[in-house]
C-alpha cells in the first residue's frame, strides 16, 4: 500500500511523544505506541494484503524498544525503496525542561538505571543524534503545554490548512423528557413560536416543509439563528485550538418534535456547508 501514509514519532524520553501521539489519533491517524521496530514491514505487509480503510499510521518508535537503535535505519531504508511514504517526526526539549518534566512525573529515565537523570539524558540524546538528524521534521517541545504541542502537530500533519478537524454533533430534544446528558452546550428554543398549537401542524414534525417554512416563517426566528450561528464561529475555533475533537450541541423544545428539530436541521445544514463532519439526531421526534 504505497498510498498509506506512515509517521514514524521518535525523539527524546519526556519529550512529548504520547500527546503527540494522541494529537494524531484526533485527526484520523491509526496509532501504535511502542511497536518493535522489527514488526514494521510485517505490519504494514498487513495493511497491504488486506482490504483496509486505513490511510494514515502513526506509530511511537524509540529507545524503550530493545533493539530500536540497531535496526531502525536498515528497516526505514528498506521500506522507502519499496515505496512506502516514512515520515519520522522527532521531538526534542531542552535538557532543563526534560529534567523538570522527570521530576513532576517522578517517573525513571530509561537510561539512568545506575545514573542521574540528567546523565541519561545526556547519554539518550548522544545516542539519538543520528536519528534526528534525519528526521523530517524536528519540534522543540520545551517552552509548550500539551495543547499547545497538539496544535502544533495537528496544524503540520492535517492534510490542508482547510481542513476541519472539529466533529460536530447536534441533537434535537424535548425538555419534558431531559436534558442529554452528553451535551456540551444546550439551547432552549421554547421562546420561538411553536406549530404545536396550529391544528393542521401540530401532528408534523420539524422534517416536514411545513413545519420548517412555519418555524422559519418569524423574524424572531431568523434574528436568533443569525446570533447562534455568529456565536458559534467565535466558539468552534477555540475548542479546535484547545484541541477538543467533538463537539456536541444540543437544542430544546418542549417535546422535541416542531422548533428545536428545526434549528438542529438548519445548523447541520450550515456546518456541512462549511466542511465540518456533522451527526444529526432528533432524540425525541417520534414520542407521542
Amino acid at each position: 500500500m504505497q498510498n498509506l501514509r506512515i509517521v514514524i514519532v521518535t525523539g527524546m524520553s519526556g519529550s512529548g511523544k504520547s500527546t503527540a501521539l494522541r494529537a494524531l489519533e484526533d485527526v484520523g491517524f491509526f496509532c501504535v505506541d511502542n511497536l518493535p521496530v522489527a514488526l514494521l514491514p510485517k505490519f504494514l505487509e498487513m495493511q497491504t494484503d488486506t482490504a483496509s480503510e486505513i490511510s494514515k499510521v502513526a506509530l511511537v518508535m524509540d529507545l524503550r524498544e530493545r533493539y530500536f537503535l540497531e535496526k531502525y535505519g536498515e528497516i526505514f531504508s528498506a521500506l522507502k525503496e519499496q515505496g512506502h511514504r516514512i515520515e519520522i517526526l522527532f521531538l526534542d526539549a531542552s535538557d532543563d525542561s526534560l529534567l523538570r518534566r522527570f521530576r513532576e512525573t517522578r517517573r525513571a529515565h530509561p537510561l539512568c538505571e545506575r545514573g542521574t537523570v540528567m546523565e541519561g539524558i545526556a547519554l539518550e540524546r548522544e545516542k539519538l543524534a543520528t536519528l534526528r538528524n534525519m528526521a523530517d521534521k524536528v519540534v522543540d517541545t520545551s517552552s509548550f503545554n500539551v495543547h499547545q504541542l497538539k496544535e502544533v502537530i495537528q496544524r503540520h500533519f492535517m492534510a490542508s490548512p482547510s481542513e476541519k478537524r472539529l466533529v460536530i454533533n447536534l441533537m434535537s430534544f424535548g425538555y419534558r423528557y431531559g436534558l442529554p446528558p452528553e451535551a456540551d452546550i444546550v439551547l432552549d428554543v421554547r421562546f420561538l413560536p411553536n406549530p404545536y398549537f396550529i391544528e393542521e401542524l401540530k401532528n408534523l414534525n420539524g422534517e416536514d416543509r411545513k413545519i420548517q417554512d412555519y418555524v422559519m416563517g418569524w423574524q424572531e426566528s431568523q434574528t436568533f439563528l443569525k446570533h447562534l450561528l455568529g456565536m458559534m464561529e467565535f466558539l468552534i475555533p477555540l475548542y479546535e485550538k484547545e484541541g477538543k475533537s467533538s463537539l456536541n450541541v444540543a437544542l430544546g423544545c418542549t417535546g422535541g418534535k416542531h422548533r428545536s428539530v428545526v434549528m438542529a436541521k438548519r445548523l447541520a445544514e450550515y456546518f456541512a456547508g462549511e466542511n465540518y463532519l456533522v451527526n444529526v439526531t432528533h432524540r425525541d421526534i417520534h414520542r407521542a
